[in-house]
């Protein structure tokens, strides 16, 4: 098949969340596979700044946003590593910016035209460039446009008319929200502006464009597909959802086994597989509390976090254990940033329990691998999370993770019950209730497990052992793109007959 990837971030081009792994993974395995693929992707200032090779295609862009036509040019690229090509679409006006969505914690006023102008420069130039998809994968609001554009004013435009669509929901929280008046900037027929079609509590939202007009629906986890199909967690397109349940599939992220693997990284103190597993994580482990200024101590269990400081992410049940947590025998690393009320919980806890918490505000790449590969207990308490991929990144680095049984931590971590240890299946501790409480009951469980050394390289061995790499996770793409191509040729059929 013939695939076109479409986001608003990828590694290693521009990057501020898990969709840019996604992104950047994804396409190198469907080609892996066999299959065509390419990526398209805003040209970002720091796709400049970052030095990449960039070649010009010599397309020069005319896009209608509103009453003006903005003028674009296409770069190519590839992929590290594959010859999967990426295209850049490049705007100054929209994409010169030091912030991809953002500046200061504040959207950009103009994200309306700036996605509605990336939508249509992706269309016209898969158009010029004669790919010819089979279909289209859109991911997230920010490409929620394209179905509509695909069922609508390019409908029999040629090598667009025959492409299916399918558009996955990263998170559901991100409605990709504008003012009503805004519609006039899509171009699109103003009677799609309804409740049943782009209209949201009066305000236009690309995520339900996406939803309505897409093929087929995906999201990155089967437990995350039942969540957001709830009024819990459906951010108020539950219903819709549940209209489209028999289009929604739900398959877990990969993670790049090249990029998060103990046996590949360079930047870790020790390499290490499954089966030195215990003395490479000693090594990596010595050397990340010398670097955090922490004692060196083996006999005691180093707890990490890495991830938004937000509440989504289970901060306030962490801030309410947190002392209870330190006053053990035990040690923690955080690394992340966001709210500042937590960041000065961080610095509190420091001078309260001097010599165990160490605190990295901001976001460090090669820190990362190494608190991964350092670490002996990751926290992951998060209260929704749609796949999650710093679990799975602990998996594979025989990090024992505590989670919260919800989106994909459900999906990808067997709890330590005694029927599953028994079983050999248990990876980490898993938690139900978003209580302080129940948390606290799941780190009791990984302090007693840690007591059993034998216990706790069995839970190590078996989390490595897992599968959960990318090519896993394209089998199951691939399916789904073969029954949106089954659909849209019976759709051309049908119309062809009259």
């Amino acid at each position: 098949m013939n695939l076109v990837v479409v986001a608003s971030e990828g590694v290693p081009f521009a990057k501020t969340g898990g969709l840019a792994d996604v992104a950047g993974a994804l396409p190198r395995a469907l080609a892996a596979l066999g299959h065509s693929a390419s990526l398209f992707l805003p040209c970002h200032r720091r796709v400049w700044s970052a030095g990449f090779e960039l070649s010009g295609t010599g397309l020069i862009l005319k896009i209608p946003v509103g009453p003006r036509r903005v003028e674009g040019h296409v770069y190519e690229s590839h992929l590290p590593g594959s010859a999967v090509p990426v295209f850049l679409i490049d705007s100054p006006v929209y994409f010169d910016r030091d912030g991809l969505y953002q500046h200061e914690g504040t959207d950009y006023e103009d994200n309306c035209e700036r996605f509605v102008f990336f939508n249509r420069a992706v269309l016209e130039t898969i158009r010029k460039l004669d790919l010819g998809p089979d279909v289209i994968h859109c991911n997230d609001w920010q490409t929620g446009l394209i179905p509509a554009y695909l069922q609508t004013t390019d409908r029999k435009s040629p090598g667009l008319a025959a492409a299916g669509s399918l558009f996955t929901i990263h998170n559901l929280a991100y409605l990709g929200l504008f003012p009503a008046f805004d519609f006039a900037l899509t171009g699109l027929d103003r009677r799609l502006f309804h409740h049943r079609g782009l209209e949201f509590h009066g305000r236009l939202s690309f995520m339900k464009a996406g939803l309505v007009f897409a093929d087929a629906l995906s999201t990155v986890s089967p437990t995350y597909a039942a969540e957001i199909q709830t009024p819990a967690l459906g951010c108020g397109l539950d219903g819709l959802l549940r209209e489209r349940r028999r289009d929604l599939r739900g398959i877990v992220n990969g993670i790049d086994l090249q990029v998060w693997s103990p046996e590949h990284e360079p930047m870790i103190a020790r390499r290490y597989g499954k089966d030195d597993v215990e003395a490479g994580k000693a090594s990596c482990k010595a050397w990340l509390q010398a670097k955090a200024g922490l004692s060196v101590r083996p006999e005691i269990p180093l707890f990490a976090q890495i991830g938004r400081l937000d509440p989504q992410k289970g901060w306030d049940l962490l801030a309410d254990v947190a002392d209870r947590l330190l006053k053990r025998d035990v040690q923690l690393i955080v690394l992340g940033t966001g709210s500042p009320k937590y960041e000065t919980l961080l610095a509190e806890l420091a001078r309260r329990h001097e010599g165990k918490l160490w605190a990295h505000i901001g976001f460090s790449d090669e820190l990362a691998h190494q608190i991964e590969a350092g670490a002996d207990v990751f926290l992951m308490p998060s209260l929704f999370e749609p796949c999650g991929l710093n679990q799975l990144y602990s998996l594979a680095h025989g990090t024992v993770p505590i989670v919260r049984a919800t989106g994909g931590l459900a999906d990808t971590v067997v709890d330590a019950t005694p029927e599953a240890i028994a079983a050999g299946r248990a990876t980490g501790f898993v938690f139900t209730e978003p209580t302080a409480d129940a948390l606290w009951k799941a780190i009791e469980r990984a302090l007693a497990a840690w007591a059993d050394r034998g216990l706790w390289n069995q839970l190590r061995r078996t989390g490595m052992e897992c599968d959960w790499s990318w090519e896993h996770s394209a089998r199951e793409y691939v399916a789904l793109y073969e029954e949106i191509l089954q659909r849209t040729s019976r759709a051309a059929a049908v119309a062809g007959t009259r």
